[in-house]
């Protein structure tokens, strides 16, 4: 599974699929055609029945995406190329926010601008403890374009979005934990204890599982009634409760039970 010279994905134990945006001279920086064969390997990746989870990172220590291409994006000068830019960067984004299966964020180094939308656009994150999350687009007198801007005021609420956006401030791994940001700190780098255990319980839980819980995370995300949620944890349920994967779990822990 090789999309592009920019794009490298390595399949892991445990149904893990690791997708690297590798442009380390760059600082990982989502040009238009990186950001494309992102979209496009993650819905690859999930697409396949024996993934059960997608780790997102970028290569080196310093960045895990710094955003746009600024040289590239340099000639959109006008509306319709601008939201032709939004639009097709946002799809990419979408690919990741509506996979069936859980993507998480390995933040090796700082994202930031574009590359802190991505790492929102994931359903967790595991920071680097040197990392830092920073909506820095109001240094360029931009805002929020791929629809990062709406994932951060419904993780961390209205005022906190404000204040990283209006005043363009680099959050560490500390201050990000607190404010959920981050689900986990990691200090010994992607293969350390820290992230294999953050990532044991979902590599050992059942696939189906896994793609029941996201799509009812995906409805939540999306503003989908309460009904329509209900209706989904429903269906969540028949397929995951009539597997044998769970007539397995259920007699084994009843075994378990009855010594």
């Amino acid at each position: 599974m090789q999309p592009s010279k920019d794009i490298t994905v390595e399949e892991r134990a445990g149904g893990a699929i690791w997708i690297t945006i590798d442009r380390p001279l760059k600082h990982n920086a989502l040009a238009r055609g990186v950001l494309a064969d992102l979209g496009h390997a993650v819905a690859a990746a999930g697409a396949r029945p024996d993934t059960r989870l997608i780790v997102l990172t970028g290569a080196g220590e310093r960045f895990f995406a710094a955003g746009g291409d600024l040289v590239e994006l340099s000639s959109v000068r006008d509306a319709s190329a601008t939201i032709d830019m939004a639009e097709q960067s946002r799809a990419a984004l979408d690919a990741v926010r509506t996979c069936p299966v859980p993507v998480l964020a390995y933040l090796n180094g700082d994202a930031i601008g574009g590359g802190a939308e991505l790492a929102l656009a994931c359903d967790m994150r595991i920071q680097a403890s040197h990392a830092r999350i920073g909506f820095i687009q109001a240094r360029l007198a931009i805002s929020s374009a791929w629809g990062g801007g709406p994932d951060l005021c419904q993780l961390v609420g209205g005022a906190r979005a404000m204040r990283m956006m209006g005043r363009g401030e680099l959050i560490d791994a500390p201050q990000a934990l607190q404010w959920g940001l981050a689900d986990a700190l990691a200090t010994d780098g992607p293969a350390g204890k820290d992230v294999q255990a953050f990532l044991e319980p979902l590599r050992t839980c059942a696939p189906q599982v896994l793609r029941g819980i996201k799509a009812q995370t995906v409805a939540w995300r999306q503003g989908a009634s309460y009904e329509t949620r209900r209706t989904i944890e429903r269906q969540q349920v028949l397929n995951t409760w009539l597997h044998d994967d769970h007539w397995r779990a259920s007699d084994k822990f009843l075994a378990r039970s009855a010594k």
